[in-house]
């Protein structure tokens, strides 16, 4: 028998060895590639209560696309003007209160039976992290008359109840990377417990299920959904109850930080928690008056929203510049933290900010700010979308390119085109 070839030694041998990973053949981009799209999606919403100074704040509605003029509310962003797009034209038809309509600008609707967009948001990107979200509040007293409505926080869950928020930096702080005191025996006791008495009161509706009238019976779905919420959480909280916190990236807040500095500690916490990954999905319900007093204004932020040529327009134009410059130092953190493979967080990370409040109590042309590129949406532009447009086609247009799979949001009638790449 001949013996076989060398070449066909060598073809043989491919089909159990494969070659090194040599860089000069491009494995190594290839690799790079694969990994950065492997990246988890994150998204950051930043809600900001009475709106903006409309005249300074919003560019030209004739001075669209990428070479637009940057306003002198947004001059502090110059630095990352190719990184953001601003969205005008848009309505949240639903917002209802225009004393305090921002706490349901995520959603598509009043806070009756609505989901908010971060929700959905988490329903895709939360079931591998410890919290699903992660909201976040000013730590004010009576933001409903702050420009800020009802609720806990901006998140709404899908029975359009509210979702409770942290108040504090602080406490923010423990809850995401401070190890638990409570032995884990006793947590484990606590969860057991929690499940009991959700079992006992589930057969207890369910025993009055029959018989009951058509509304009557809509509230017990709703109470069941509620019910099954709960376990959820529960089964979360049972999953991740042996695994240990995170080693924070920051040191613990100092107490008592109000205003200016608690913005920025909170943006601090919330690039922590999506570094660590604790979460993928975050609100910020901001403070207003605690920020015009940190600023040195005197006047009340309700004041402010009715401004006119003088001091309260002076005003609501520094509280602009404050929350350009905030922001600004918000996108330079998230560019600045690198993903092993290279990249940035701000790569992989969708930032919205804005309020379902213009200016003064106009609910019309909410001010909306999209930057960062978990979403994959057009950066560096300026849109301007026909009047009244739903703001939940820009929603949509967010949930689609996040990978969220559905056709509609909302009062929404469609995508946003200009904000799709391609």
């Amino acid at each position: 028998m001949p013996m076989p070839s060398r070449r066909r030694v060598l073809q043989a041998a491919t089909t159990l060895l494969a070659l090194p990973s040599l860089e000069s053949l491009g494995f190594r981009r290839f690799a790079r590639a694969a990994a950065a799209a492997a990246r988890p999606k994150r998204m950051v919403c930043l809600g900001i209560g009475y709106g903006v100074t409309e005249e300074t704040w919003f560019p030209k509605k004739d001075d669209v696309g990428a070479g637009y003029t940057l306003t002198d509310g947004l001059a502090p962003l110059a630095r990352h003007k190719d990184s953001f797009t601003v969205v005008q034209g848009c309505t949240h038809a639903f917002a209802g209160d225009p004393h305090g309509g921002s706490t349901v600008w995520l959603t598509g609707a009043g806070p009756t039976k609505s989901l908010s967009m971060d929700q959905v948001v988490a329903g895709q990107l939360g079931s591998d992290t410890r919290f699903a979200s992660l909201q976040l509040n000013g730590s004010e007293p009576g933001l409903d008359g702050a420009g800020h409505g009802p609720g806990l926080s901006l998140a709404w869950d899908r029975r359009g109840k509210p979702i409770a928020g942290f108040n504090s930096p602080v406490i923010a702080f423990h809850k995401l990377f401070s190890a638990d005191d409570v032995p884990l025996a006793q947590r484990q006791q606590m969860l057991v417990k929690k499940r009991s008495v959700l079992d006992a009161v589930l057969e207890d509706a369910k025993s009055v299920q029959r018989g009951l009238s058509a509304a009557d019976t809509d509230k017990l779905d709703e109470y069941f959904q509620g019910v099954r919420d709960i376990e959820t959480r529960l089964a979360k909280e049972e999953r991740w109850l042996g695994a240990a916190k995170p080693k924070t990236p920051l040191p613990q807040p100092g107490e008592g930080l109000v205003g200016r500095e608690e913005v920025l500690i909170m943006y601090d916490l919330l690039v922590a928690a999506l570094q660590t990954d604790s979460t993928r999905v975050v609100t910020y319900r901001q403070p207003i008056q605690h920020l015009l007093k940190s600023l040195g204004i005197a006047v009340a932020s309700h004041d402010m929203s009715h401004y006119h040529p003088g001091d309260r327009m002076a005003a609501s134009q520094k509280r602009d510049l404050a929350q350009s410059e905030m922001l600004a130092t918000l996108l330079d953190k998230l560019k600045a933290t690198k993903e092993t493979d290279g990249s940035s967080l701000f790569d992989h990370t969708t930032v919205v900010f804005g309020s379902t409040i213009r200016s003064i109590h106009y609910l019309d042309n909410c001010p909306t700010l999209i930057a960062g590129g978990g979403a994959g949406i057009t950066l560096g532009h300026h849109v301007v979308q026909p009047r009244n447009t739903p703001l939940c086609n820009v929603w949509l247009t967010l949930l689609k390119g996040t990978g969220v799979e559905t056709d509609a949001f909302g009062d929404s009638t469609g995508t946003v085109k200009e904000l799709t790449v391609g």
